[in-house]
């Protein structure tokens, strides 16, 4: 059994918008197939997205880990400086303007205060040392809540 082709030159009888070729035949594609390579390119579209999107979510799950260890190096730094961390209340913006008492402040730590928030736009957590813990520096995920899962899982 013969398959038709995919792509066939028009009858002459067909008067649907066609345009002559070179023989003076028309040519052109019949509403079916067209349908049928509208169809393909969105399934194509359907199966694709997604994925996309996901390494989308996953991109900037990374960027906000990095952006994490970049203030915990300027923490460092600060705490080289003035021999403590900034306290909670004082938080992350210390970093970029000097405290009222930090006389031995040489910030900017920060090249950019837009480095304080986190890539889905909210303020990255802030907490000083307690006793024997270190320094917490998180974010809530997308959500900006505590908890969840995927995107709105937080970060440490």
């Amino acid at each position: 059994m013969l398959l038709p082709p995919l792509i066939r030159k028009a009858r002459p009888s067909d008067r649907n918008c066609a345009r002559p070729n070179e023989e003076g035949n028309e040519a052109g594609f019949t509403l079916v197939e067209l349908l049928v390579v509208l169809a393909i390119i969105g399934l194509t579209t359907a199966f694709v997205a997604p994925r996309v999107l996901n390494y989308l979510g996953t991109a900037k799950a990374d960027s906000a880990k990095i952006q994490i260890r970049n203030l915990e190096s300027s923490l460092e730094l600060y705490f080289l400086d003035l021999g403590q961390y900034p306290t909670t209340e004082e938080g992350l913006a210390a970093l970029s303007s000097a405290p009222q008492n930090a006389k031995s402040w040489n910030g900017p730590y920060l090249k950019n205060a837009a480095d304080l928030k986190d890539p889905w736009g909210n303020v990255y957590r802030y907490q000083a040392p307690e006793g024997d813990q270190s320094f917490v520096v998180s974010s809530f995920g997308r959500d900006g809540k505590p908890g969840g899962e995927g995107e709105d899982r937080d970060l440490p």
